[in-house]
């Protein structure tokens, strides 16, 4: 199976966005999901980047809704990280245990999500200036995890592309996402023609923009 961020350009049809951007709560229990993941999330227990490589790891990926990714990635988390065991997940019950510190109270809910999570950090100055030409590099795989998460697709990779923008040092997601640590690095705004990335595309004049870590990165 493809990771899903390496879905692009592949055959499968047309992707009709929600009219906000946002999947809708199409039914009671969206709602449920999203506030679970939400306040699972706040006891700490993972990164946001590991949140993201258990959504892709899920085997029926293609086949789950919006919601049913986050809700199966989540009960992977908790098992994994041992807030609960796989036998509480299937009886639906668990043993009482002492609120967490770290539980988020209704009134603090909104004012969290509004202030949101920087994930900019001091490191080293960038390589690659705006305007610059570079090349991604091949092949598009983890360096440290074989089979890990990372943010450079697949469909990207070995294509040239210019920097429009510069975000200097940012969590790196290959590492995060497997306990390695943050190891920030600059981080840029990469765009690309149509006609580089695929070899048929439907309009050759469109361009795509991805955000990408230096290390993914080589010079023209």
């Amino acid at each position: 199976m493809s990771r899903p961020h390496d879905m692009g350009g592949q055959a499968g049809g047309r992707v009709e966005p929600a009219p906000d951007g946002i999947p809708g709560y199409d039914a009671p229990w969206h709602r449920t999901a999203l506030g679970l993941t939400l306040a699972a999330g706040g006891l700490g227990g993972w990164t946001i980047d590991e949140s993201r490589a258990a959504r892709e790891r899920l085997t029926d990926y293609p086949r789950f809704s919006y919601y049913e990714k986050w809700i199966a990635a989540l009960a992977g988390l908790l098992v994994e990280k041992g807030f609960v065991t796989e036998e509480e997940l299937a009886a639906g019950t668990a043993d009482p245990a002492p609120l967490s510190p770290r539980a988020f109270a209704l009134d603090k809910v909104a004012p969290a999500l509004a202030r949101g999570t920087p994930y900019s950090r001091p490191g080293p100055a960038p390589r690659f200036a705006v305007g610059e030409a570079v090349t991604t590099r091949r092949p598009a795989a983890n360096a440290f995890v074989t089979g890990g998460h990372t943010r450079l697709p697949a469909y990207a990779e070995g294509k040239p592309g210019r920097v429009i923008l510069s975000h200097g040092p940012h969590v790196f997601p290959d590492c995060n996402a497997h306990g390695l640590g943050e190891a920030p690095e600059p981080l840029y705004t990469i765009l690309f023609r149509a006609a580089d990335l695929w070899e048929t595309p439907e309009n050759p004049d469109d361009e795509v923009t991805l955000d990408l870590w230096e290390s993914y990165l080589i010079p023209a």
